[in-house]
C-alpha cells in the first residue's frame, strides 16, 4: 500500500514515505432534524456530506529501509505540503490497494520535532473536494 498525493495532474507527484497505522474516515450525512406534533421527532434525510480523512506519521531525516520513498526527507515533505496549502488549489490523494482516490484539500496540517530522534512527526486532516 501506498498514500500519494497527486498535484496538478500528476505535474508533481508525492509519495508519503512511512504509512500511518490507520486512515479514519468520516462520511457526514446532511440530515436534518425536526419536531412535528403527530409524530414526535423526524430524521429527514439529506445529501452527503464531505469526506474527510485523518492520519498521523513521521517524515524520516535520511534514509530508512522501510520508507516506501526516498524522494525527500524531513523538512523537505513540510514544505511541500505548506506549498500545497498555499496554492489554494486542490489535489488527488490516492491510497493504492483501497478505492481511495478523490481530490482533496488540506484542512489541518500539524507537525513536530520527535523526541529523541531527528524525524518530523505530523498529523493531516484532509476534506473531499467537489468540483463545480
Amino acid at each position: 500500500m501506498e498514500i500519494i498525493l497527486s498535484i496538478n495532474n500528476r505535474e508533481k507527484v508525492i509519495h508519503l514515505p512511512v504509512l500511518p497505522s490507520e486512515v479514519m474516515i468520516q462520511s457526514p450525512e446532511q440530515n436534518e432534524t425536526y419536531q412535528t406534533i403527530g409524530l414526535g421527532e423526524v430524521n429527514l434525510i439529506g445529501n452527503k456530506g464531505l469526506k474527510s480523512l485523518s492520519f498521523s506519521s513521521f517524515f524520516p531525516e535520511k534514509a530508512v529501509s522501510y520508507s516506501k520513498s526516498n524522494e525527500m526527507f524531513g523538512w523537505e515533505y513540510v514544505n511541500e505540503l505548506e506549498n500545497l496549502r498555499d496554492r489554494k488549489l486542490p489535489f488527488r490523494l490516492v491510497i493504492t490497494e483501497t478505492p481511495i482516490n478523490m481530490p482533496v484539500t488540506i484542512d489541518t496540517f500539524e507537525y513536530g520535532l520527535r523526541a529523541g530522534t531527528n524525524y518530523i512527526q505530523y498529523s493531516l486532516e484532509l476534506k473531499e473536494f467537489r468540483f463545480m
